[in-house]
């Protein structure tokens, strides 16, 4: 019952998409700080580089950049090959790469379906499905169940002000997906999501540098999601204390919707 054995991950290998920069360098931290080996994946090759560069230095755990334009169905199925003729298992995948995408009604191009629905849900499927293996073989050497914690948002359950069509159309999408998968994957795999508030990453760095003191001050918590709030949340997933978890969607936002409304 002890803290330290309920939420380590020490030793774990895990998989942060989109972990080069944002929440996904943020939870690939909270896993290197704690001791597990992290591969991420990013389009942006020289930022995935510079923070797995920057993530092992700071130890204990170590960090691994593998590039990949994860919207595109080859590089998935390349990043899980790779994953598999390294490590031959992964304990932990999270499936953090997306995008976003705003314009008015009358304006809004066919072009951001297409992007959005790609990325945030269909690739999520594809490597998801492409690691089944390695996540099996992650839990048969461990005795303990594989993770899968997918980021989704608080636009996916309240209806955003900003018009964000294809965004919150996806993450709702991307919060039924984990629902369905957690169903079919079987007892040696959970099935997770968190739905995010506002947090400081280079999809929200327009909005925050313009509102970040309005979005703060409209939250119960009176303040903006903080690295630590990300990465302790998969932490507790990702541990033996989250093992009994599958198949939810979990607010980490500040109370962004506690007034019914998100307000991003």
């Amino acid at each position: 019952m002890d803290a330290a054995s309920l939420f380590s991950i020490k030793g774990k290998v895990a998989l942060v998409t989109g972990g080069g920069r944002g929440v996904g360098e943020m939870i690939a931290a909270g896993f290197v700080a704690n001791g597990a080996k992290v591969y991420i994946s990013s389009r942006d090759a020289a930022a995935c580089e510079a923070t797995a560069k920057a993530l092992s230095a700071q130890g204990p755990g170590i960090c691994v950049a593998i590039p990949g334009d994860l919207s595109k169905y080859d590089d998935c199925i390349k990043l899980a090959k790779e994953i598999d003729a390294r490590e031959g298992k992964l304990d932990i995948l999270v499936n953090n790469s997306g995008a976003t995408w705003g314009a008015a009604l009358e304006e809004y191009p066919d072009s951001a379906w297409t992007k959005l629905l790609t990325l945030n849900v269909q690739r999520v499927f594809t490597l998801t499905q492409a690691l089944l293996p390695a996540l099996e073989k992650g839990a048969e050497a461990s005795g303990s169940p594989s993770r899968v914690i997918n980021i989704g948002s608080v636009n996916g359950i309240g209806v955003p002000p900003l018009p964000t069509f294809a965004y919150s159309a996806s993450k709702a999408a991307l919060h039924h997906l984990t629902r369905h998968l957690a169903g079919h994957v079987g007892k040696n795999i959970t099935v997770n999501a968190l739905a995010l508030g506002p947090f400081r990453s280079k999809m929200m760095k327009a909005t925050l540098d313009a509102l970040e003191d309005t979005i703060a001050q409209s939250l119960p918590m009176k303040r903006i999601g903080k690295p630590e709030d990300v990465a302790a949340a998969c932490i507790w997933l990702s541990g033996p204390g989250g093992e009994w978890v599958t198949g939810t969607i979990i607010p980490v936002d500040g109370g962004t919707l506690v007034f019914g409304e998100a307000k991003l």
